[in-house]
């Protein structure tokens, strides 16, 4: 991770500045409720319900299309990659987080583990905010010292993955074919989220070479965290008003 570009303009974050980025997140709660949640269109819930026996190529393609239009996966992951310049350095924060929500997606859908939905995507929400104060320096600043930043990914990871599974068992799910159907929808997020991530790490690429990254990266980490406290606040406000 570039902590040169991080220090540079988290030592220029004064009190008032955090100040003011907070109330921009306590409009972003306000406003939460007028979100959309992103979820399972009609058509494909109608195919998952009545599919019967092993469907690998749809369910890649429905996996894959789930990470594409997912906007709270992609708004962790383009955080996560947000000061990362070395291939190598995306490809093991990138493996990390594929581990951790492949291996809950899997046991929360085969094992019929229940969470609640909207603990979980609030949670999923949190995971964009964190994210955004650890690239806007706030840990240092605060708390004087840097989290794990890989532990972080993977953990967040695993709450991402039990995200894509309450999707799932919103559905009657048949026995025949559930594991070779499950394993190929992983295997489609994966290859949605390489999808995704190549287009992010393109346009990053171009960004980073202008002269106004560092000036622009400050206000695009800090809508970034406004964005994730509004998907927390749409999902806490489902908690306590759905039955």
């Amino acid at each position: 991770m570039n902590y040169r570009v991080l220090r540079q303009f988290s030592g220029a974050i004064g009190y008032g500045r955090w100040l003011l980025f907070f109330a921009i997140a306590g409009v972003c709660l306000g406003l939460s409720p007028l979100l959309l949640a992103h979820g399972v269109e009609e058509g494909d819930a109608t195919f998952i319900e009545q599919t019967n026996g092993a469907q690998l190529l749809p369910f890649m393609y429905l996996g894959a299309k789930h990470m594409v239009t997912g906007y709270d996966h992609l708004l962790f992951l383009a955080g996560v990659i947000f000061f990362l310049y070395r291939m190598k350095e995306v490809g093991i924060y990138v493996t990390l987080f594929a581990v951790g929500h492949s291996v809950t997606l899997l046991y929360g859908v085969l094992s019929e583990t229940n969470v609640n939905p909207y603990i979980v995507d609030a949670i999923i929400g949190f995971s964009v905010v964190y994210k955004a104060l650890d690239n806007l320096g706030a840990f240092r600043r605060w708390f004087g010292f840097q989290p794990n930043t890989h532990a972080a990914v993977l953990i967040f990871g695993f709450f991402h993955g039990f995200g894509l599974a309450t999707k799932l068992q919103d559905f009657t799910l048949s026995d025949n074919g559930l594991v070779p159907n499950m394993i190929a929808f992983n295997v489609g997020v994966e290859i949605g989220q390489l999808m995704a991530l190549s287009v992010i790490l393109i346009a990053m690429n171009f960004w980073r070479r202008t002269d106004v990254f560092p000036r622009q990266a400050l206000a695009a980490n800090v809508l970034l965290m406004s964005a994730g406290f509004m998907l927390m606040g749409y999902q806490l406000t489902g908690l306590y008003t759905v039955s």
